[in-house]
């Protein structure tokens, strides 16, 4: 039987009809609500962020800054105090950099911070004194046995007292609450660190002449100068030399300074400086080496001294018994001193086991050996009876 044909029906489209959308006609009540209406994000400040802006207004009670939020922020109070002595030149209508130091006080107000900003521009003042070399005017505030802290521009610096000319040195103590005229020698951001320098403005011309003054020192001379500063190394001095062409440098006297170190100011051991120099005192010296990059002397004082090690060998003779002090107590032993700048050692395996010594404690000993050239001297106790022999 023939198979019988079905035909597939085709399923039939369906037409959906168009939801309409509903767009509620409810105004906005909530801040909640006009943000998601208007699909604007609102920027949260923090504290310490930095934020750009425009100076609105100032005046003595406060600095308004327009930073694009719901309200002006404002410096005032501490933070006004603060930044006070640098704003000298800002004006309305500045751009400004500003830190938020607190987002919403309790009257709704943005409080701001300008030290920061204004300190960082005062940095960049000085980073262009020092390479100009323009004179700036400082005020002295405080004399130590360093120098002397100056203020300018609301910024605290130091002035050390190698930096000053001949007039002040010894005198630091008038500038004190007085302006006086300076050139800026270094600046360091990092370590909060500004050096002025007195001289480079007071004795210009003999400093642009100190390279040629150099040409006439060398190791041996000696000079005499000023102590000019202090420090626990050593001592600087400004040591005078002739006037090179006085007629064509300008000056009347050149000078260089020099370092004299703590192991070149005497024979004898020296633990301060301070204790022995000030500043202004006048000092002869010896040359002992020149340091053509820097212009700097390398400076003996102990040297135009007579050496007191030149006569040990005829003074303290192996066997001699002789009287001292103790100075100083170490762990392989005893230093004992025997007259100016000349101090022996016991050493350790010398001394008893029962027996405790005492610094300042008077003692006698015999002499074992002396060494001239490692200026060493080498001690035994008098405790017991030398035996013959003994050496």
């Amino acid at each position: 039987m023939p198979k019988k044909t079905v035909k597939k029906s085709t399923p039939k489209k369906v037409i959906k009809a168009p939801v309409k959308k509903v767009v509620s006609k409810i105004a906005p009540v909530t801040m909640e609500q006009l943000l998601k209406k208007t699909g604007y994000a609102l920027r949260g400040l923090k504290r310490g962020q930095k934020v750009q802006g425009i100076v609105t207004d100032i005046n003595p009670r406060m600095v308004m800054i327009d930073i694009g939020s719901k309200t002006e922020g404002i410096v005032t109070d501490k933070e006004l105090e603060l930044s006070r002595e640098m704003m000298s030149g800002l004006k309305v209508g500045d751009k400004i950099e500003a830190y938020i130091q607190n987002p919403e006080n309790d009257r709704g107000q943005i409080l701001l911070s300008l030290k920061q900003t204004l300190l960082n521009k005062r940095w960049d003042y000085f980073d262009e004194l020092i390479k100009s070399g323009e004179v700036v005017r400082v005020k002295g505030l405080e004399v130590n046995k360093g120098g002397i802290i100056v203020k300018v521009a609301g910024v605290r610096g130091f002035v050390p007292a190698s930096q000053f000319g001949r007039s002040y040195l010894g005198h630091l103590e008038d500038l004190q609450n007085k302006s006086f005229d300076v050139k800026v020698i270094e600046v360091n951001r990092k370590n909060n660190r500004l050096i002025f320098s007195e001289k480079a403005v007071s004795e210009k011309s003999a400093l642009a002449h100190q390279a040629e003054a150099l040409k006439k020192v060398k190791p041996g001379d000696i000079l005499t100068g000023v102590v000019s500063g202090i420090m626990p190394f050593g001592i600087f001095v400004r040591a005078d030399l002739p006037a090179v062409a006085p007629a064509k440098a300008g000056v009347n006297s050149l000078f260089l300074e020099g370092l004299v170190h703590i192991s070149e100011i005497s024979w004898e051991k020296v633990d301060n400086p301070a204790n022995h120099y000030k500043v202004g005192d006048q000092v002869k010296v010896k040359v002992i080496g020149v340091d053509v990059t820097s212009t700097r002397l390398h400076l003996s004082v102990k040297q135009l001294l007579a050496d007191p090690w030149l006569e040990l060998a005829k003074k303290y003779t192996e066997g001699k018994k002789v009287k001292g002090q103790i100075t100083r107590l170490a762990a392989y032993g005893a230093f004992v001193n025997l007259s100016s700048g000349v101090d022996g050692l016991i050493h350790i395996s010398k001394i008893p086991a029962d027996k405790e010594f005492k610094v300042g404690e008077s003692i006698e000993c015999f002499v074992e050996q002396v060494d001239p050239e490692h200026r060493r001297i080498s001690l035994s106790l008098a405790l017991i009876k030398k035996p013959v022999g003994y050496k």
